[in-house]
């Protein structure tokens, strides 16, 4: 008898359709840890768990609970670690090969979400919305020629990342506006980009040429403040500036020098180094900023997506199968002989 992948997370799930999803497969067993009782009872019972569903956003989840090399060493039976979302920045992936644990993601799942908001907040930003807001509540809007803004058909679009919802916003800039789109991405070769209407450059001119900067990037060492006080300096003029990839990729001090000078004309920001921002944060209060709380991704369509897919590879490994969106795919040969040895059948 085929033994049961079981699979704990903490708290809650993003959409019913994980659960709905998962009860289906008869080889999987899902478990609620409740936050409402100590780290160490939740750690208990993750620790009897074979794969671990973890919030993906940083500030939701104690930090004893992300997955690293300290909780790692308390949980024996696990094998895989699955995040939320296309993000994984409350997971180690280092730590996760150091200890023969698989670590995977939603990549693709709220592409569409993410790029539409991407998309949203471009416009907003270019018609001028938080500004026209912003005089409106001061009764300073009399003047409308004050607050003329730009179209963003035919601009230039920078988009640092492109994978699923860099190349999502692309589609949605170039069908809908005839926008000219650059990639910056050192893992995406230009010959994939090409036949899709995007030419890759260097970051260096990505910065120097785009009308709009769009972040699309995941949280890495190497992304880490990547955007800073040079690299707006190095922008256009007047740029338009907006990020739904990850807080801390972009300096927020750097951005707010940028937005008082003129350099930034106006910025979206969906992401925040932490989650929510403090509310006298200096960029929620600046009349060119519009805000939201890393809510891109959290739409009724791209929740249950990423649930979905997350309880299918849930599902494949239950069954021996492969996964698809493996982090760290260095490891799968440790980890093979961990499965193996864990649920007494080889995985495809």
């Amino acid at each position: 008898m085929r033994r049961r992948f079981r699979v704990g997370y903490i708290g809650w799930v993003p959409h019913p359709a994980f659960l709905e999803t998962a009860s289906q497969d008869p080889d999987l067993e899902i478990v609620q840890i409740s936050m409402d009782q100590p780290e160490s009872a939740m750690i208990q019972t993750l620790s009897s768990c074979h794969g671990y569903y973890v919030m993906a956003a940083r500030d939701e989840l104690p930090q004893a609970l992300h997955v690293h090399a300290e909780l790692l060493a308390k949980l024996p039976n696990l094998l895989v670690a699955a995040s939320y979302g296309a993000g994984y920045d409350t997971c180690d992936p280092q730590a996760c090969s150091d200890g023969g644990v698989l670590l995977m993601n939603q990549a693709g799942g709220n592409a569409e979400g993410v790029a539409e908001h991407a998309v949203g907040m471009m416009l907003a930003c270019l018609k001028r919305m938080p500004e026209a807001h912003a005089a409106m509540q001061a009764g300073q809007a009399a003047d409308r020629n004050a607050l003329i803004g730009r179209d963003i058909k035919g601009m230039t679009v920078g988009l640092i990342g492109c994978g699923n919802v860099g190349r999502r916003t692309a589609e949605i800039l170039q069908l809908a506006f005839g926008c000219r789109i650059l990639a910056s991405d050192p893992y995406v070769e230009a010959a994939s980009l090409a036949p899709l209407g995007i030419t890759k450059v260097p970051l260096e001119m990505l910065l120097i040429e785009a009308d709009v900067v769009s972040v699309h990037c995941p949280l890495t060492p190497e992304t880490r403040g990547m955007i800073g006080a040079d690299a707006f300096a190095a922008m256009k003029p007047g740029v338009v500036f907006v990020t739904t990839a990850r807080g801390s990729i972009h300096d927020e001090a750097a951005l707010l020098n940028a937005l008082n000078s003129g350099q930034v004309a106006s910025a979206g920001l969906d992401v925040w180094a932490q989650e929510p921002p403090p509310v006298d944060h200096p960029l929620l209060a600046h009349q060119a900023v519009i805000a939201s709380q890393h809510t891109a991704g959290v739409t009724l369509q791209s929740r249950a997506n990423i649930t979905r897919i997350a309880a299918l590879a849930f599902s494949d490994l239950a069954a021996g199968r492969m996964p698809p969106r493996v982090i760290n795919p260095a490891v799968l040969p440790r980890w093979r002989a961990r499965y193996e040895a864990a649920m007494g059948h080889p995985v495809g």
